[in-house]
């Protein structure tokens, strides 16, 4: 593939005109998805039809399972698996267990179910749910866990697995940012009960926007459709409280492009990570970063930094320098039950979640995506050790 014939835009500033020398992300709009596109509008049928079938077929078959159903956004595909477990004895009210240090659409599409989002710390060197946490935080109305694969890197699925079972607790796993990503010879995505994933223009399958639930279950595979249109049936019957959240043909044309290229991008992807990785070993006194450990493979989306305690600079300082230097990067998300003002109604206090306030504090994230190379990765080495040397540290 010749990534040099793709559109890349990083969160809406296209990097051609955004002055970076290494933009944050990118998007792969292919041959193929501008042909489909093309046809689609000559057949007038813009709305969900043929492509969007053939992508929800295509999409669940990379990851093993045999159903996809395609949604208007990663959020409304967490949102819709959530959802679903009210055909599987839930209440409104009930809570789903997601950690405290994600995207805040986790946590948003947990309240728009009509559950609680219960909140658990994560670990630092992962920055995925700390699995010894989880069990202090079940009761009686807990219904599912909802582990979030951040930055590409799987989450502890045995552990989240055993506890599931001995709890009788569902598992959807939030893989808006792993595709691709594998944890024991297991495909993320393909380990709990259903899988969300974000089509966002960032991601490594992409729709421009868009998500995508996928299961093996006929009948959460059959109440993630019905809800995703209203909670309609094939009777023209509203059995379930739903949703408006179908994907379109344009979007899907768009999705079927970047599969046909998909291992294409995650390779490249996961090169770009890897040399970063090996990189970063020199600077292992002053930052945890990500890694890929043994019995995993990442699906990156971007590589994660985070300050360690005691340096003689700030976040601010570093990211700042980054920046003037062109290498884009963005916040490490935000501890959300006790960073985000919409969710001071909970009532949790600062220090409730140590490790994901101290992320978010200390942490930022830079680009590996497919429009990027090993030069890019090597300036951004380059990069981040002069930074240290103007600090007064060897490297």
């Amino acid at each position: 593939m010749d990534f040099n014939k793709t559109t890349a835009v990083t969160d809406g500033k296209e990097s051609s005109k955004s002055g970076y020398k290494v933009p944050f992300g990118t998007v792969s709009i292919t041959p193929k998805a501008k042909k489909l596109i093309d046809d689609a509008i000559e057949r007038k049928w813009l709305t969900k039809g043929q492509y969007v079938k053939e992508f929800e077929d295509k999409f669940a078959a990379l990851f093993g399972v045999k159903y996809g159903i395609a949604v208007s956004s990663g959020t409304d595909a967490d949102a819709i698996a959530c959802a679903v477990l009210y055909d599987f004895g839930a209440e409104r009210g009930d809570e789903i267990i997601i950690p405290a240090l994600t995207f805040v659409a986790t946590g948003n599409a947990v309240l728009q179910a009509g559950f609680k989002p219960v909140f658990v710390d994560v670990e630092r060197e992962t920055l995925n749910i700390d699995p010894k946490k989880i069990e202090a935080a079940i009761t009686p109305k807990t219904r599912a866990i909802m582990p979030v694969h951040l930055m590409g890197k799987p989450a502890a699925m045995d552990e989240i697995m055993r506890i599931a079972k001995k709890h009788k607790l569902y598992v959807i796993e939030d893989a808006a940012e792993a595709h691709g990503a594998e944890y024991k010879g297991q495909k993320i995505g393909a380990i709990g009960d259903m899988a969300c994933f974000s089509l966002y223009a960032a991601h490594i399958v992409t729709t421009i926007e868009g998500g995508m639930i996928i299961t093996d279950n006929p009948q959460m595979a059959e109440a993630a459709r019905s809800l995703r249109n209203h909670g309609i049936d094939g009777k023209f019957r509203f059995k379930r409280i739903g949703f408006s959240a179908k994907m379109n043909e344009i979007e899907a044309a768009v999705g079927l492009g970047n599969i046909e290229i998909f291992y294409d991008i995650l390779e490249k992807r996961r090169a770009n990570v890897r040399h970063l990785i090996k990189g970063f070993v020199k600077f292992e006194k002053y930052f945890w970063y990500l890694k890929e450990d043994k019995g995993e493979v990442l699906g990156p989306h971007a590589f994660s930094i985070i300050l360690k305690p005691g340096l003689k600079f700030t976040k601010d300082e570093f990211v700042t320098y980054l920046e003037r230097q062109g290498v884009d990067s963005r916040n490490l998300f935000y501890s959300i039950p006790t960073q985000t003002e919409s969710y001071h109604f909970m009532n949790h206090k600062p220090g409730d979640f140590p490790e994901s306030e101290y992320c978010s504090d200390q942490g930022t994230h830079v680009g590996c995506h497919q429009d990027v190379g090993v030069a890019q990765m090597d300036y951004v080495l380059e990069v981040v050790g002069q930074f240290l040397k103007s600090k007064g540290y060897t490297v």
